[in-house]
């Protein structure tokens, strides 16, 4: 037994996650965005925690289902638009350079997790065509106790 097993994540389920995770991370964002909240103790200028935001909007996509980047990225501009027309209503401002740094932010969370996702690949070795067609994206989970053996591993062939 191998000391590094795998978890194969079908298409249909990381679709479902990484829903979930940008739902819940659309709700936080507006959440935060939108309640008049003073900011002055936190380091960092209003426009990185736009960019920080945003990238990590777009991350898990990026990382676990590169294929819904481009619909991410036009809901995410729609979305960032809507929230800084939005702002000047609930007495903060809305800034078109706001806007930008949400763009920006979306662009770098969607190449940082394109380096992750294509880095874990290729460092699984499943970028051949064979392994492709049985594992799409895969996790690695590491057996901390390789001496112990498991009594029945489902995860074993």
């Amino acid at each position: 037994m191998s000391s590094l097993r795998a978890i194969v994540l079908s298409p249909p389920s990381r679709r479902i996650i990484v829903l979930w995770l940008t739902i819940s991370l659309m709700v936080c964002i507006g959440v935060l965005a939108l309640i008049p909240l003073d900011f002055s103790e936190v380091p960092g200028s209003d426009k990185d925690h736009h960019i920080l935001a945003f990238a990590s909007l777009v991350l898990p996509c990026a990382v676990l289902y590169p294929r819904g980047i481009p619909r991410l990225i036009l809901g995410g501009a729609v979305y960032g638009a809507l929230i800084e027309i939005i702002q000047p209503l609930v007495g903060r401002s809305g800034d078109f350079i706001d806007f930008s740094a949400d763009l920006a932010g979306m662009g770098l969370g969607a190449i940082l997790g394109l380096g992750i996702h294509y880095a874990v690949e290729s460092y699984c070795g499943f970028r051949g065509r064979a392994v492709q067609r049985r594992a799409k994206n895969v996790i690695q989970l590491y057996n901390y106790r390789p001496d112990k053996t498991v009594a029945e591993d489902p995860l074993d062939p």
